[in-house]
């Protein structure tokens, strides 16, 4: 699982410009089941995705076709971690701890 920051690297009116097509990509990774949820940041200096998956360079390539970073706009922050407790409604994205 991944918790993706973006951070915005330009004004907020280069970024309003590409707000729909940025939509429109998450929509689609919502569709496919990648995001578990996404939301801007308070204050709006960017913004959080949640991601289902377990290939962090998957999700580095899938980030890269984000309208907003091909647009220049921002940056990701990718934290992997392991989910290993989970809401009931999340169980089917629930995973075991590595062995130590």
């Amino acid at each position: 699982m991944f918790v993706l920051e973006l951070t915005y690297t330009a004004p907020v009116e280069r970024v309003d410009a590409l707000l729909e097509a940025h939509r429109a990509w998450l929509d689609g990774h919502f569709a496919a089941g990648t995001f578990l949820a996404a939301g801007r940041k308070e204050p709006r200096d960017g913004g959080i995705v949640i991601a289902a998956g377990d290939d962090r360079a998957a999700v580095e390539r899938l980030t890269a076709t984000d309208p907003f970073v091909t647009g220049g706009v921002c940056a990701y922050r990718i934290t992997e971690f392991v989910a290993a407790r989970t809401a009931p409604e999340l169980d089917r994205w629930r995973q075991e701890l590595p062995a130590s």
